[in-house]
């Protein structure tokens, strides 16, 4: 676990501004390591994340496409449809909004969204019974520091049925706190593993 600068941050602005720093410092620590550790790492996660989840039928699971490093989850998008699940990624329809989450499968049509992501270009909107979001940052609280749009947390709160929310990154991503302030909602599960 890192233990960044400790010292609370006065004011909202000064929050801003570390997490900020954070995410920076945690996204460039993130790409420093190999594809190959990156791919490793993810399939630490994946079997890690089987085990959570156990049966997959008429499992509604949203997953994000990979980003930044972020680890990649794809491999499981076919397996959830095979067993008789829907998998579904998240959309950003619109800034400070709450994501909309559509079917997709492999080979599916994509359209471009925020960031240039991939997302579906159609697909079903389905409310997800889990929702699997990629950290930047984590506590051992298992809040989650994101990029900053607060797209995932104002998500968990308006969904009318909460979903188990899961978090996967990696082990080095831990830090002694977010910080978090009210509107902050932490996952139920955080599940990580190490770039070798």
């Amino acid at each position: 676990m890192v233990d960044s600068d400790m010292r609370a941050p006065e004011n909202l602005a000064e929050l801003a501004a570390w997490r900020a720093d954070e995410r920076m410092r945690l996204i460039t620590e993130r790409l420093s390591g190999s594809p190959e550790s990156r791919h490793s790492a993810s399939s630490v996660i994946l079997r890690r994340l089987r085990e959570t989840v156990g049966a997959l039928d008429r499992r509604r699971i949203s997953l994000y496409w990979p980003f930044r490093g972020e680890p990649d989850l794809r491999p499981w998008i076919e397996e959830i449809w095979q067993a008789g699940g829907l998998a579904l990624l998240p959309v950003v329809v619109e800034k400070r909004r709450p994501l909309q989450f559509r079917s997709w499968r492999i080979g599916d049509p994509l359209a471009r969204g925020i960031w240039d992501i991939p997302i579906p270009a159609e697909g079903e909107v389905i409310e997800p019974d889990i929702v699997v979001a990629p950290l930047v940052g984590y506590d051992p609280a298992l809040y989650r520091l994101g990029y900053g749009g607060g797209f995932f947390d104002r998500t968990l709160a308006a969904l009318k049925r909460k979903p188990l929310a899961i978090g996967v990154g990696y082990g080095s991503q831990e830090i002694a706190t977010i910080r978090p302030q009210a509107h902050d909602i932490p996952m139920d599960v955080i599940i990580t593993a190490d770039l070798g």
